[in-house]
């Protein structure tokens, strides 16, 4: 028989993304309406090492659930991923009466749980990332608030592109992966999308097609270049140079990580938050939920971390004939 939780653990760790305030919120709540206890743990992993564990109730997370950022605050920490630092931590959750974990981030968030998990801390990971590269969902936290943030600051720089008759290469966020650049590229009708699962470092032909756009009256051009390409600065100048179109690099940073999370990120953020309380207290562990074909699921740790994830292949079929 599982032995009963008494005492939830919630932290945000890696890349702060909209939505994860909405989840911590539902974690507390949801424990508080099961009779549980709950702490925060601060700073992620390397507040779990220096037992940054505050208590939490109701209160802590009264009107967090429009606010960006995470309450909790997050960090990244290279001693979690050694032997000596998970086993470290699963003794400060012992230590805290912590009997199971929360944990709200990413692929190497989830390598933390699956540690903490085997140490005999059970854990229940949330997919808390703007970058949509989580292989097991359909759907991160904070990806539908970036999506909308860099869609609105492209809107933007169309404007003054097309008053001055320039390219403009907007890169997005994503790290190695291209979704904010394919949802953006479609969303503001991108002349180009650049994916780093795709893209063939044919310069020349962008160069063309900037020629080819300018000579057919086309008063701007539009490149969503994704962040795992990079050099948008030198990329600019070199097609300025080639082309004899001015041409500006806007890369967009951070600023998609913030802002108050749309209607979808509050709600599946709540949705996946509530649904981790509900497995821990059925004695589940090492778990993630995700959102697969319209329903929230759950899936072994070591399962989701095998999975593979691409581009959408039919989105990016459509994103070459929609220009």
């Amino acid at each position: 028989m599982a032995k009963e939780i008494n005492t939830i653990g919630v932290l945000t760790s890696g890349g702060d993304a909209p939505g994860m305030n909405a989840a911590i919120r539902a974690v507390v709540r949801q424990a508080l309406s099961k009779g549980k206890k709950v702490k925060g743990i601060k700073r992620g992993y390397a507040g779990l090492l220096n037992e940054e564990i505050i208590d939490m109730n109701g209160q802590s997370v009264s009107d967090t659930i429009s606010r960006g950022g995470t309450i909790l605050q997050t960090a990244r920490c290279m001693e979690f991923t050694t032997p000596e630092g998970q086993q470290k931590g699963a003794e400060i959750c012992k230590k805290h009466g912590i009997d199971a974990i929360v944990v709200i981030g990413g692929d190497g968030s989830f390598k933390g749980a699956q540690k903490l998990a085997a140490l005999g801390i059970n854990t229940i990971g949330l997919p808390g990332t703007i970058d949509l590269d989580i292989a097991c969902t359909d759907y991160t936290i904070g990806f539908d608030t970036a999506c909308n943030t860099a869609m609105e600051a492209i809107d933007k720089v169309r404007d003054t592109s097309t008053s001055h008759e320039r390219c403009s290469i907007i890169e997005v966020m994503g790290r190695g992966a291209g979704h904010i650049a394919l949802w953006c590229g479609l969303a503001n009708g991108a002349e180009e999308i650049l994916l780093p699962e795709k893209y063939d470092y044919d310069e020349q032909r962008l160069i063309d097609q900037v020629v080819n756009a300018r000579k057919n009256g086309k008063q701007h051009y539009i490149i969503v270049n994704a962040e795992g390409i990079g050099h948008s600065q030198s990329m600019a100048k070199r097609i300025e140079e080639a082309t004899g179109v001015e041409t500006r690099a806007t890369i967009l940073g951070h600023m998609q990580r913030g802002g108050s999370p749309t209607c979808k990120d509050r709600v599946y953020a709540t949705t996946m938050g509530a649904m981790a309380v509900d497995l821990l207290c059925e004695g589940k562990s090492n778990r993630v939920i995700g959102h697969k074909g319209g329903k929230f699921v759950d899936f072994d740790i070591d399962e989701a971390l095998a999975m593979k994830k691409d581009v959408d292949e039919y989105m990016y079929e459509i994103s070459k004939t929609l220009v």
